[in-house]
């Protein structure tokens, strides 16, 4: 007997293109080349969606000091009178061939975006969907880490996103992906047409950029729209005791195993608290003397790494995923609209930094 309870299987191949260092001198059609063949690579192995890091077309250059001048040819302009950034000479090149082998793309680079008084310039990421060949959502980084001005400390690891970027304006929308599950149930039609089940139509899908990773806020905002599947590309520092709170004594082998560890921690405790899938890949390697952790993981809703890069080179890290599993965590431990409770949690929207209690009385009193 067929059990008409038991949801269709929603199969989905997936991959995380880990680069290794980019580094100053290295062009950007060098780069472009390195992903076409992670996408040919993609391709050859039947994935549907492939992931790219954080500022995935040049070198991580927030850790440099540089003028206006050195600064603008990091950026890729996304203007929407000249087709915004699918047209935009540095990245078109991948979505064409992204589009060509039909592959969708989550990739991460530096925009710069006409405003009313001049421009805006973000740490961006964009969803292209191939079988559209459009580009589906914009995220901009929310949590920018680092320092407006240069520690002064001689050999520290610079961080200067705070200076160069501004911080993300667009929230934490979700989205659908068109035209990857092809059982995906649509809006009904017409009156007295039932409503699809759900998490039975397309896939949905956010995007997080390295540092936001750390922040349960942005998980949590996609949870509550139903996401299945958060990407989140980064360039992360093996060693950074100015920024990471790693103390300054530990050597850097350990202190590169502990940025590792809460790496992880972030990405498997997150997709565990929202039942959804992540996609979490890295630049990583030793870029221009500077070293960035690799950790390049696909996490299961219940918490476990599906697969993993062995490498600190260019990478591709494929898993085959059921969007089907993240029903349990959201019908059950995280059924969000039985269990929780928004109206306890208001010093999360009214708090921005610490706000201790009140000191005790000498007497404890």
């Amino acid at each position: 007997m067929t059990n008409t309870n038991q949801r269709p299987k929603r199969p989905l191949r997936v991959a995380a293109a880990q680069l290794g260092p980019i580094h100053l001198a290295d062009s950007r059609e060098s780069v472009l080349q390195r992903m076409f063949r992670l996408l040919d690579q993609a391709s050859a192995s039947r994935v549907q969606v492939v992931a790219f890091p954080e500022l995935a077309f040049t070198t991580f250059f927030p850790r440099h000091l540089m003028d206006h001048t050195e600064l603008e040819a990091y950026f890729d302009l996304d203007d929407p009178q000249n087709g915004g950034l699918r047209q935009s000479p540095g990245i078109k090149p991948l979505f064409d061939h992204a589009r060509d082998l039909g592959i969708d793309v989550y990739v991460g680079y530096a925009e710069k975006a006409p405003t009313g008084d001049g421009f805006g310039y973000y740490n961006s990421s964009v969803y292209y969907s191939a079988r559209s060949d459009r580009i589906v959502q914009k995220y901009r980084k929310v949590h920018l880490p680092g320092v407006v001005e240069p520690f002064k400390q001689p050999g520290a690891t610079q961080q200067l996103e705070k200076r160069y970027f501004s911080n993300g304006d667009l929230g934490f929308p979700a989205f659908r992906a068109p035209g990857l599950l092809p059982n995906a149930a649509k809006t009904a039609a017409g009156p007295g047409e039932a409503i699809p089940l759900e998490g039975s139509g397309d896939a949905i899908f956010g995007m997080l950029i390295c540092n936001d990773r750390r922040w349960a806020e942005g998980w949590r905002s996609y949870g509550l729209q139903g996401a299945e599947l958060v990407f989140c590309g980064y360039n992360t520092t093996a060693y950074a005791p100015q920024l990471l709170g790693t103390s300054e004594d530990i050597d850097r082998k350990t202190a590169e195993e502990e940025v590792l560890f809460h790496h992880k921690l972030s990405c498997q405790g997150n997709s565990y608290m929202n039942a959804c899938f992540s996609v979490n890949v890295a630049k990583c390697g030793l870029e221009d003397g500077h070293s960035l952790i690799s950790g390049t993981i696909i996490v299961h809703p219940n918490g476990h790494i599906l697969a993993e890069a062995s490498t600190k080179e260019d990478e591709l890290v494929i898993a085959n995923i059921d969007l089907g599993d993240c029903r349990r965590g959201k019908e059950k431990t995280f059924a969000f609209a039985k269990h929780r409770r928004p109206d306890q949690y208001r010093m999360i929207t009214d708090y921005t930094g610490v706000v201790e209690p009140k000191m005790l009385a000498a007497d404890g009193i």
